[in-house]
């Protein structure tokens, strides 16, 4: 008798502790996440993902891996994300060319603004010209004078049609009535790549892929296109400080997730987001870059859902007018 009844109170007692192990179980999160970047291995958008990957799974207390998926202008990775599984396993960091995308591909197979997630904004790179070494100009505007001069023959690379890397260039090209010929890689990763072995000439490429290269003189650095000087590079004028007045681009980075995130997942993602933003070896290692992170009241879904709205309203107006279609 005593046996039976030490089973039926080990029987109750198990049942009850099962749903609370149960829910310590499936509590969010429970097993690595993938960070993808839609972009080569290298570049700039991979860089800031890798710096805020590892302070977000300290504080999430999992393994967060980076993958690449890089092509098309992001548009391969951001094909897989949006068929992910939305539960907070699969995320991704990308930048401005989400924005970019509905202008330039007439068959995307998703919606930017429907087929996502907002998780919040990472931070604002601006963007340097740079040039292989070599090249005689000694400032932005004898570098100016003479891509007007070689119009036509001058070429650039870039980290795919829509990449903020071809985006500037398209304003360049535009601002001073001049033809470059683009060189398209699948990031600017292995863009950096040739450039630093001269195979091609010109590049603009957001700081956190050209500050170390030019602090190392292994390509020449001329300017940076914000309004205000970055400190990492205080040698470079801004293009609007005189050699093209108004000119403005930045490339911001965001996160992103499958639609349809589980509101646990999505909080603790954003919680997690904010705190490696705040870490001060991110801040550090975003500054020695030529970047910084966003407020606090940019890092969230709400911000992230407005910022897109609005950038694909601007550069719908931009690549219109430019005639580029990436099919």
């Amino acid at each position: 008798m005593v046996s039976i009844l030490r089973a039926l109170l080990a029987a109750a007692i198990a049942v009850a502790v099962m749903p609370q192990f149960a829910a310590a179980q499936s509590a969010y999160p429970n097993k690595s996440i993938t960070l993808m970047v839609p972009a080569a291995a290298g570049g700039p958008t991979d860089t800031v993902a890798r710096l805020i990957a590892e302070s977000m799974g300290r504080t999430l207390g999992q393994t967060i891996v980076v993958e690449n998926v890089g092509g098309a202008g992001g548009t391969i990775g951001l094909t897989r994300l949006a068929k992910a599984a939305p539960d907070g396993y699969t995320v991704a960091v990308w930048h401005i060319a989400m924005a970019t995308a509905p202008a330039l591909y007439d068959n995307l197979t998703f919606n930017v603004t429907d087929d996502f997630d907002t998780i919040g904004r990472i931070t604002d790179a601006p963007m340097s010209l740079v040039t292989k070494t070599g090249v005689a100009a000694k400032d932005v505007k004898e570098l100016i004078a003479w891509i007007k001069a070689e119009s036509g023959k001058v070429t650039y690379g870039h980290a795919g049609i829509g990449s903020a890397s071809h985006l500037c260039a398209l304003l360049l090209m535009k601002e001073m009535n001049v033809q470059m010929v683009g060189v398209g890689y699948r990031g600017t990763g292995p863009a950096m790549n040739d450039l630093l072995s001269g195979q091609f000439d010109f590049m603009c490429d957001q700081t956190t892929n050209t500050t170390n290269q030019i602090k190392e003189k292994r390509i020449q650095g001329y300017a940076v296109t914000t309004k205000t000087k970055v400190s990492s590079l205080p040698d470079l004028p801004t293009l609007d400080s005189g050699a093209l007045p108004g000119f403005e681009i930045s490339a911001w980075h965001a996160m992103w997730a499958p639609k349809g995130l589980p509101k646990e997942a999505t909080d603790k993602l954003v919680a997690a987001l904010q705190a490696a933003l705040k870490d001060p070896k991110v801040i550090q290692r975003f500054a020695d870059l030529g970047a910084e992170p966003v407020p606090q009241n940019l890092a969230t879904p709400e911000a992230l859902k407005s910022q897109l709205a609005s950038e694909v309203k601007r550069w719908d107006t931009v690549i219109k007018a430019s005639g580029v279609k990436a099919n």
